[in-house]
């Protein structure tokens, strides 16, 4: 057997003996229960503590069989090929020998270091190894509370959220890594250009560059189309809360946790099943009925093995984080982040961040083009819910009044370094 099946076996057995161990709790459900307000009782040690929250609000689920979700193929052969020669830097801030694939596929609960390394993982992951245009992205802004009324406060809409990685790379060319790595020392890359809606804020943008150095602070830029200027922003503002409507987020939250991993100290909280929405087909995805739209509902829930970690700025970066504490619940097959709780200085329950996703080869049965060889995972929806006053802003991809369901096209050199340029977000917001 070679190494990449062996370690898928492994996998797979692990998962499966996990999951045994906790049908005393699991019990408490079943596939096909449908969960709301009147039986969350029956999640509340099956999820974290704000999407237990949700429930209590609203929220509903539907329980599904549990299911493996496998990684890209390309994926796996990077792993089995580059894996070996992977290990942490003296200091635990950075990878040494990292090529491509999953850094650390044998993880042993025992090693200190294995926050460090499930958070290698988790920023190599294999949902997009390479590059994504996730177009005509769309979000609105409510307020949760069981049966509440459904009344959208705010609407927006751009026209690309967009990501590119110069290490890492596994289908697309140049592989596995952008010579132009070599230069500028940057692992990635993020746009989200030009703002479409609302008016007032059109053919605004942003950039963000993420580098290998664990001590070079992101580099970030913002465009505004009323006064022609594109500023560079202090690094600190990327963990506080950033005004965009009724809601504020920061940028270190887009697809659940965006922040870089040297700016926390990572500590293993342990492994659990708990309940995840990794394959919902909803398309689009639900506005939930039940909880003033606060989430995407009744959609469908399965047990899951999850690593559970808490990250604390370090002392050097704590005057630039909103938050206490981040609680990350981490797919163990995905590699991607379920949900997120945050807590404000005070250790209270603040913000919940929830993910739902697709298991399949394209995320719209309507799909012409972004139609992919294997089954991939897709980020179809999303939700930060402020748990102490309800605001929240959801996410929808693909969105139900946009010009075009393709949505994600993952891998399929839809863009290039070029499109990450402050001259790039200029343009667009001139057309």
């Amino acid at each position: 057997m070679n190494r990449a099946k062996a370690l898928g076996t492994l996998c797979i057995g692990f998962v499966a003996a996990l999951l045994m161990t906790a049908l005393p709790t699991a019990a408490q459900v079943k596939v096909g229960d449908h969960i709301g307000a009147d039986n969350a009782w029956k999640v509340k040690d099956l999820v974290s503590p704000g999407v237990y929250w949700r429930v209590q609000n609203g929220m509903q689920m539907i329980i599904a069989p549990t299911e493996r979700i496998d990684w890209p193929i390309p994926y796996k052969e990077a792993t089995e090929k580059y894996s070996a020669q992977v290990r942490l830097s003296t200091d635990r801030r950075s990878l040494i020998g990292y090529i491509a694939g999953q850094p650390f596929p044998l993880l042993d609960p025992n090693d200190p270091d294995i926050a460090n390394k499930i958070m290698w993982n988790y920023f190599f992951r294999p949902i997009s190894t390479d590059d994504y245009d996730l177009r005509f992205f769309d979000a609105e802004s409510v307020y949760a509370g069981l049966n509440r009324p459904y009344k959208v406060l705010w609407y927006y809409t751009t026209g690309h959220y967009m990501g590119y990685n110069e290490v890492g790379r596994t289908e697309v060319n140049p592989l596995p890594i952008d010579p132009d790595f070599l230069v500028t020392g940057r692992y990635s890359m993020t746009g989200l250009y030009p703002q479409l809606s609302p008016q007032d804020g059109a053919g605004s943008g942003f950039l963000r560059y993420r580098y290998a150095d664990p001590r070079k602070a992101d580099d970030s830029y913002t465009y505004n189309p009323q006064t022609r200027r594109m500023r560079r922003l202090n690094d600190s503002l990327m963990s506080t809360a950033q005004d965009s409507g009724p809601e504020s987020y920061s940028p270190d939250d887009f697809e659940c946790f965006a922040g870089k991993n040297e700016n926390y100290d990572w500590r293993f909280l342990g492994e659990r099943a708990l309940l995840g929405s990794i394959n919902d087909p909803a398309d689009p995805p639900k506005t939930c009925p039940t909880d003033g739209g606060a989430s995407h509902c009744p959609a469908l829930w399965e047990m899951r093995h999850m690593y559970v970690l808490e990250g604390r700025a370090r002392p050097d970066r704590l005057a630039g984080d909103l938050y206490s504490r981040h609680i990350l619940y981490i797919d163990t097959e995905a590699d991607f982040g379920m949900y997120q709780d945050q807590y404000d200085r005070r250790g209270q329950l603040f913000i919940n961040y929830t993910s739902w996703l697709k298991y399949a080869d394209r995320v719209s049965p309507q799909s012409r083009v972004a139609i992919y060889p294997f089954k991939r995972l897709f980020q179809t929806g999303s939700s930060s819910t402020d748990v102490q006053s309800g605001l929240s802003t959801v996410a929808y991809h693909p969105g139900y009044d946009v010009p075009e369901k393709e949505c994600w096209y993952i891998n399929m050199g839809a863009v290039d370094r070029s499109m990450f340029n402050p001259e790039a977000v200029v343009r667009a917001s001139m057309r």
